[in-house]
């Protein structure tokens, strides 16, 4: 079976896991400090805080965004439900806006969705593909707008030459499994704004005054004051240790899924029935997945094409989803239409990507797939 996807992890992250462990340090510590800095000097932030994973990270995002009951947040609906889980969370109501050609939610559909309860928009850089960072600074910059980035899926991904991470106030990442680069679970934010960095450091830890660090390393005795409601939402150092090794290894893993997602791209392009992955000039992704849109035209359906797919001993998924559909949201967008995002959840599929993937695989999937969409 080829899987759809595999955490690239080798003895290196194992013994720096054993390592950690054998210090006797193994909660938010020293390697989730080092992992902070390295992780915002990857980027270009001034500074990087970590979380246990990219759902909480937004949530604390979102906090410190001062988002809050009665407000509104335009997201997409095509995306993880976790981006519009987030917005309820702290009480606000997600409005969902239509995408683009990339998957990417659209800037026009935005604007015209704003209105006085709007406080935030939450953009989503879709499987590894970045959004338009500059267009949609701007529409927030005009209404007096928080602007997030759910860059879940964008670690190494890069717009306009610079590295996702540091073009926003507030950018949230995902090291699961699925993603380029894996601490177990995981999350990240990195910011420019200092009072997001102190305040999100507060919130992640209980909103405790002093961290456990802080105090280990005092050569007097502190005693922590909790400054506010906050949350356990902390990474362990034996996870912060893999990251940083994890981090070494980041721009090969992206440059070796480049490779195979351009052997995709070479061999399928002269399909006038599907259309592939869209990166525009400027735009520059880690292929955190590879997706395919199969038009009116295309000889099988998505639906049994993933059967045949699996049969054959190759796992897919289906398109993205729509949050709006999910029964969670049925209830309270049960009448909502976003035909485009539905259409390409409903007609796209995603092909396995990983590394190592080697060549007999690649290939199998590439002459299983058209073989198929020859019928």
């Amino acid at each position: 079976m080829i899987p759809i996807a595999k955490p690239y992890l080798t003895k290196e992250d194992a013994q720096a896991a054993y390592d950690t462990i054998l210090t006797g340090w193994i909660t938010q510590g020293p390697r989730v400090k080092e992992f902070e800095e390295k992780f915002a000097a990857y980027t270009g932030a001034k500074y990087a805080v970590a979380a246990s994973n990219c759902t909480t990270a937004l949530h604390l995002s979102l906090i410190v965004a001062g988002i809050q009951t009665g407000d509104e947040v335009i997201c997409p609906s095509m995306s993880y439900i976790a981006t519009a889980n987030v917005i309820k969370y702290v009480g606000a109501t997600p409005v969902f806006a239509e995408i683009n050609d990339a998957y990417n939610i659209d800037l026009e559909e935005t604007e015209r969705l704003i209105t006085n309860k709007t406080k935030a928009i939450l953009i989503v850089h879709q499987i590894g593909m970045p959004a338009d960072i500059d267009g949609f600074s701007k529409l927030a910059k005009k209404h007096g707008l928080a602007l997030i980035e759910d860059a879940a899926c964008a670690v190494g991904s890069m717009y306009k030459g610079k590295k996702i991470g540091s073009h926003s106030e507030l950018v949230c990442f995902s090291f699961h499994p699925r993603k380029v680069i894996s601490t177990g679970d995981g999350g990240m934010i990195t910011t420019n704004r200092e009072d997001y960095y102190e305040r999100l450091k507060l919130l992640r830890q209980h909103g405790m005054s002093v961290n456990d660090r802080v105090r280990h390393e005092s050569k007097k005795i502190i005693f922590e004051d909790h400054l506010e409601v906050g949350y356990n939402y902390r990474l362990t150092d034996i996870q912060a240790s893999v990251g940083i090794k994890q981090l070494e290894k980041l721009d090969w893993l992206i440059g070796e899924r480049r490779k195979i997602a351009l052997q995709y791209n070479n061999a399928f392009k002269d399909f006038d029935f599907l259309r592939l992955p869209i990166e525009k000039e400027g735009y520059f992704s880690n292929y955190q997945s590879y997706s395919i849109y199969l038009n009116e035209n295309c000889p099988v359906s998505r639906n049994d094409l993933m059967e045949k797919m699996l049969d054959a001993g190759i796992s897919t998924r289906r398109g993205i989803m729509t949050s709006h559909r999910e029964t969670a949201y049925h209830k309270d967008y049960g009448n909502l239409k976003l035909p485009i995002s539905e259409d390409a959840s409903d007609r796209s599929i995603i092909l396995p990507l990983y590394v190592p993937m080697s060549q007999e695989d690649i290939q199998c999937v590439i002459d299983t797939f058209m073989s198929l969409i020859k019928l």
